[in-house]
This record gives C-alpha cells, sequence and structure tokens, in this order.
C-alpha cells in the first residue's frame, strides 16, 4: 500500500481533540499546532484542506478557530486521509507489461486488465472499505482505554485552556 503523506496523522489527531469538544466551541489552529509540536504553518495547510472537504469548520476573528463540521459519529478515518491525501488509487498501473523488448505488438494480447492492477485495486478496496467504516467517534471510544489518565487529564487542561 501507498505511502500516507506525514498530513494524514496530525489531521487524524486533530480532529480526534476537535470530537471531544463541546458544542459551539473551537480550538485556535495555532495551539493544535502546539498540542502536537508542529509548526503552525505546516498544521494549518492541513486544516485548511480538513476544512475545504467538509470535514472541518474554521471561524475567523479573535474568537475564531476549528471545529468538526459534523457529528464525530458521520466523519471517517477514509474523509480525513482522502481530504489531505486526495481521493485518487494509490496504485496507478503504467501497462509495463506493454513495454520492453519482449512486449507483444499484437494489441490483442493485452485486452485483460493486468493481473497486477486488479490485486492492487481489490487491495486497496478492503484498505478504503476497512477506513470508510471506522469513524471519529469510534476511534474516540476506542482511544479512551489505552491512553493514561494522566495524559486524560493533561489533555482535557489544555484543550479546556485553548477552546473559545
Amino acid at each position: 500500500m501507498r505511502r500516507l503523506g506525514d498530513g494524514v496523522e496530525a489531521a487524524m489527531h486533530c480532529a480526534l481533540v476537535l470530537a471531544g469538544l463541546p458544542d459551539g466551541a473551537v480550538i485556535p489552529g495555532r495551539d493544535l499546532a502546539v498540542l502536537y509540536d508542529l509548526s503552525e504553518s505546516y498544521l494549518l495547510k492541513h486544516l485548511r484542506a480538513l476544512t475545504a472537504a467538509g470535514v472541518t469548520e474554521a471561524t475567523s476573528g479573535p474568537r475564531g478557530g476549528y471545529r468538526l463540521a459534523r457529528d464525530p459519529a458521520n466523519i471517517t478515518m477514509l474523509d480525513v486521509v482522502e481530504a489531505i491525501d486526495g481521493p485518487g488509487p494509490a496504485f496507478v498501473c503504467r501497462e509495463i507489461r506493454q513495454c520492453g523488448p519482449v512486449a507483444s505488438k499484437e494489441p490483442c494480447n493485452y485486452k485483460k486488465n493486468c493481473l497486477i492492477r486488479v490485486r492492487m485495486l481489490q487491495a486497496e478496496k478492503l484498505w478504503r472499505d476497512s477506513l470508510r467504516g471506522q469513524t471519529l467517534a469510534d476511534l474516540a471510544r476506542d482511544a479512551a482505554p489505552m491512553i493514561d489518565e494522566t495524559t486524560k487529564r493533561a489533555l482535557a487542561a489544555y484543550v479546556d485552556a485553548a477552546k473559545r
């Protein structure tokens, strides 16, 4: 499978933080960047992509920031991945079987799809279906028992201080 862009990890973590906000609250992008020790300009690029994809909403002004655009149960991991890396296929067949010194010059020999392409696209469909089946609400629920109490308290205090 393809290597996902680094922005996917940042976007997924930020989306999980936003999933825990009370209704109507926002967190400035700057504070999300500080939370994960990321460059503000780097993270803002990804937050803008999430907003363009309808995953987050941005509010402007001195009390501005980001929040989820929909309920966490209606935002999938695939929504976040595609917002950052795009919806295009991970594998692109270049039909190299038709190139080189042993390639047939007979077009009829290539009427069937390349088997490697077929298998790669099957695998990608399973991967996308799996991500489509997992929501931010699922992640938040499943992550809760994995995070120690000290970290939970520290995160809650940080978010409480940063939210607007």
